[in-house]
């Protein structure tokens, strides 16, 4: 019951939080957006960062040094339960996340898993993460 009022959600659908990584339709829509402009690249499970991807975190303040520090695996996917596609998870999408957060793009609902992100933040992710609209 509790994963099919989740699916009616149109908000936790858009944006939630999974673990401490980006979920729903935004989650995925970074993902591919990552993939398709070289800064990731994924084959099956396995998901490695670019040259390109990078320099894109530098641009975002993202300290990859200290995430490669963890223990934590740098890249993973994450079967999104809504989209039935992957999302960016390990310590960057974490990371990824925690920045959204820190920079105002994106909030978190309080007592949810909903992220809700400002019209600012949307253009963000279009503008800098190539989101499609």
């Amino acid at each position: 019951v509790r994963l099919r009022a989740g699916l009616r959600e149109p908000a936790l659908r858009r944006a939630r939080v999974c673990y401490d990584h980006l979920a729903g339709e935004l989650g995925v829509a970074v993902f591919d957006s990552l993939r398709a402009s070289g800064s990731l690249h994924a084959a099956g499970s396995e998901v490695e960062l670019t040259a390109r991807g990078r320099a894109l975190c530098d641009e975002l303040g993202i300290d990859l040094a200290s995430l490669q520090a963890q223990r934590r695996p740098l890249c993973r996917t994450g079967l999104d339960w809504s989209m039935r596609r992957h999302h960016l998870a390990g310590a960057l999408g974490a990371a990824l996340l925690a920045r959204c957060f820190a920079l105002g793009w994106a909030r978190r609902e309080k007592d949810s898993r909903v992220v809700r992100f400002t019209p600012a933040g949307e253009r963000a992710l279009r503008e800098r993460l190539g989101v499609p609209a």
